[in-house]
């Protein structure tokens, strides 16, 4: 499965998590592979997470990246 159909398959739940803001697909900055990027407003660390909102580090496969993005704002 590639990245953007393993979005596709998780975005709705992803979005659900806490302080998650959006969902995208990106490059690594090291192996240049696609991954999906989560968007959140703030990092947040794991043991202050409940379980359920915890951002899994890969999705089908795909890796997952959580970008920090800070409150969203209309333009």
């Amino acid at each position: 499965m590639d990245a953007s159909q393993a979005r596709s398959l998780h975005e709705g739940l992803l979005m659900k998590l806490a302080n998650v803001t959006g969902v995208g697909i990106g490059k690594d900055e090291h192996s240049g592979s696609d991954v999906i990027v989560v968007f959140v407003v703030r990092k947040v660390p794991r043991d202050r997470l409940r379980d359920e909102d915890v951002i899994p580090a890969e999705l089908e496969g795909v890796p997952v990246r959580v970008l920090a993005i800070g409150e969203p704002a209309a333009q």
